[in-house]
């Protein structure tokens, strides 16, 4: 799969914010929530998420559950999804849903009918993901088999080795262009995994990268930066076909990177 390019559209937009560190990529994060929330609950009375799993995003809930945030948001009107889980029960310690329930769905009172987590831990592991996207098309209203839907944020990490959601280098959930949810086997960990797939995640309105840390910084220059080459750096296959991408950055993800991209510029995808 050497030289894969992800779908990209002259229309994306990709921002690069370089912030202080983590603690001002999770408070910046939460602004992103605020603005997009208020805009799509004005536009079409409901908000439609994706969490992402991590430590990063640990920190996000805990900001987003305090003043100002905790009251400023209208929490009854905002759908939560995952864009990725481990194949394990929702309570165990690895599991992006336990660890979004325990820091931000409980502490808010989110009601269990708008938290759709995904059912990873089942055997069948491609039903499972075939009823994530029955789950999902249901609730935007649409049919499974048509035009994946937008969400209105998509919030992603992004590991030290390139991939995003749990889009691993060579895997074949690459290759996906038609189904939004999959399971991907991921050999290098030797588990499996289920991850939204690139054309669900670039019809998002907005997607918005979180990557402090300096063991992300040559993977961040080479995404940015470098040649294209999905296969090896999934990250680069994420670009929104009419919206917008966002990569909030520390100075230490960022040390590596030219600096006309690291001061916050806003460039069109090619």
């Amino acid at each position: 799969m050497s030289g894969t390019r992800g779908s990209t559209s002259p229309s994306s937009q990709r921002e690069v914010r370089c912030l202080d560190d983590a603690q001002a990529v999770c408070e910046a994060a939460a602004d992103e929530f605020t603005t997009a929330s208020c805009r799509a609950i004005e536009a079409h009375g409901v908000f439609r998420i994706a969490l992402s799993g991590g430590s990063t995003p640990y920190r996000l809930h805990r900001i987003l559950t305090e003043a100002p945030y905790r009251e400023n948001m209208n929490w009854d009107r905002i759908e939560f999804f995952f864009g990725d889980e481990r194949t394990v029960h929702p309570d165990h310690t690895d599991s992006n849903y336990r660890m979004a329930r325990d820091t931000l769905l409980t502490e808010l009172d989110i009601a269990p009918k708008r938290v759709h987590r995904m059912h990873a831990e089942h055997r069948d592991l491609t039903g499972a993901a075939r009823r994530y996207e029955e789950e999902i098309a249901s609730t935007f209203d649409v049919t499974r088999d048509g035009t994946p839907p937008r969400f209105d944020l998509i919030l992603l990490g992004m590991g030290a080795d390139g991939h995003t959601a749990s889009l691993f280098p060579e895997t074949e959930a690459l290759l996906e262009r038609k189904r939004w949810v999959v399971g991907n086997e991921v050999p290098k960990l030797g588990v499996q995994r289920m991850t939204f797939t690139y054309p669900l995640i670039n019809a998002a309105e907005r997607v918005v990268f979180l990557v402090p840390g300096e063991s992300k910084a040559p993977a961040l220059a080479a995404i940015l930066d470098g040649p294209p080459d999905v296969s090896r750096l999934p990250s680069q296959g994420v670009a929104p076909s009419d919206g917008k991408l966002l990569f909030l950055i520390d100075q230490a993800a960022g040390k590596l990177l030219h600096p006309a991209t690291r001061n916050s510029n806003v460039v069109a995808t090619e």
